[in-house]
């Protein structure tokens, strides 16, 4: 007899071509800003026009002081750790648990990432991170998975026990808050992305945020230059005097991805409230289903939902692993359930295990290996990654998407043959 299920030959739920998620959302608004800012320039210098007018918005939106735009979250992020002071001999603490460039400018400022463990939700654990911490350690850096916010509360108040700097790797968490209080305004500074899929997209960019002057200054310093530097540094400065060059690179953000993040971000929270509701509505049908653990946020507690990462329990599907669980739902049309690949345990790539051949400073210093982080790499095996769509038209394959997963569970013992 035939399989109903669609991997086994039957008929899938979802026939319609993929991709069924597309983001950020672009309308005939976003085309207007991109063609004015091609004609008013594709170049800026300093801190003018577009520029100047994200930067003053994201430091209203965010309640910071400064504000300082970036080519990726990855320029963000280096910009930040050298602008913290973070160098040679350093000890940063760094979620085991986390996209990689949380932790590569580290190595490219010669400091060590130590890792740390995550707890039940993916976030660093306050706890593993606690008995890392040395005469060396300079700073704990802290990632909000997926967009849920991190125990950041416990976090800071760990960093001020211990007279660390709180450092944020928001690049999911664009419009997430904890009692009110936006992420990326917890720590000394916060760096985000804004690359394609982020709540907050450029199509590619970054930015660094802070309410530290000597911070801003040396963020200006290691990826601005000249006209920028030179205006905005004081001149009674002992940094004024290196304006000019700063530190060499060139991590400016084009004006054309500035105007479309710019664009975006009036937007931002409203994307957030439709992906909360989203949220919500889908949580609410998984949790009907056995061995499928949704994610929850804690009270007070709002995630920007940059994904809905979902907990797999072989158990009550008779061991059926969850790779063979996961294609069967892509055969049934669910293309956009994800198994996360290079957003992983950290202890789990090359460049973490063997980093001497592209690092030779950390030959010998620097080896992790799998194993090391039980708990990040259980929850990353077991992980399924759902978008979050934000409309209401959205909930139409949000159904189906659900539908798609209820048959798999129904008749996962099919899949043990």
């Amino acid at each position: 007899m035939t399989s109903s299920l669609a991997l086994l030959g039957g008929t899938p739920v979802i026939n319609e071509a993929a991709p069924h998620f597309s983001w950020p959302p672009l309308s005939d608004a976003t085309a207007s800003v991109v063609l004015d800012q091609l004609h008013d320039g594709i170049s800026i210098y300093n801190r003018s026009g577009v520029i100047a007018e994200l930067e003053d918005a994201l430091q209203s939106y965010f309640g910071v002081q400064y504000a300082v735009l970036t080519s990726s979250g990855t320029a963000a992020l280096y910009s930040m750790y050298a602008a913290c002071g973070i160098g040679p001999g350093d000890e940063v603490i760094v979620p085991a648990y986390t996209f990689f460039a949380t932790a590569t400018p580290l190595l490219h400022l010669g400091a060590r990432p130590v890792l740390a463990d995550c707890d039940a939700r993916g976030n660093l654990d306050p706890h593993d991170v606690s008995r890392r911490i040395t005469d060396r350690t300079k700073a704990i850096v802290v990632t909000h998975m997926w967009g849920m916010p991190a125990q950041v509360q416990s976090l800071k108040q760990l960093a001020e026990t211990y007279g660390l700097q709180l450092l944020e790797d928001a690049s999911h968490a664009h419009g997430a808050s904890v009692d009110g209080k936006k992420v990326g305004t917890f720590g000394r500074a916060a760096a985000f992305s804004m690359n394609g899929p982020k709540p907050l997209s450029a199509g590619e960019g970054g930015f660094v945020l802070t309410d530290d002057a000597e911070v801003y200054h040396r963020v200006l310093l290691h990826g601005q230059y000249n006209k920028r530097c030179r205006s905005e540094i004081p001149s009674d400065s002992a940094l004024h005097r290196y304006a000019v060059t700063g530190t060499g690179l060139k991590l400016r953000i084009h004006p054309l991805a500035a105007a479309i993040a710019l664009e975006q971000l009036s937007h931002l929270d409203d994307y957030v409230d439709g992906r909360q509701r989203i949220a919500g509505y889908i949580t609410d049908k998984l949790r009907e289903l056995p061995g499928l653990t949704p994610p929850q946020a804690e009270p007070g507690v709002r995630s920007s939902w940059y994904g809905l990462a979902m907990q797999y329990d072989a158990g009550p599907f008779d061991e059926v692993p969850v790779e063979r669980f996961h294609a069967a739902l892509l055969a049934e049309g669910c293309t956009e359930v994800d198994r996360p690949g290079s957003t992983c345990p950290l202890n789990l790539l090359p460049l973490f295990q063997e980093p001497g051949p592209l690092f030779p400073a950390f030959t010998g210093k620097l080896a992790y290996a799998p194993g090391d982080y039980p708990r990040a790499e259980q929850l990353h095996h077991a992980t399924l990654k759902l978008p979050v769509w934000h409309r209401e038209q959205d909930l139409a394959i949000v159904d189906r998407y659900i539908e798609g997963i209820r048959k798999v569970t129904e008749h996962h013992t099919e899949l043990k043959g």
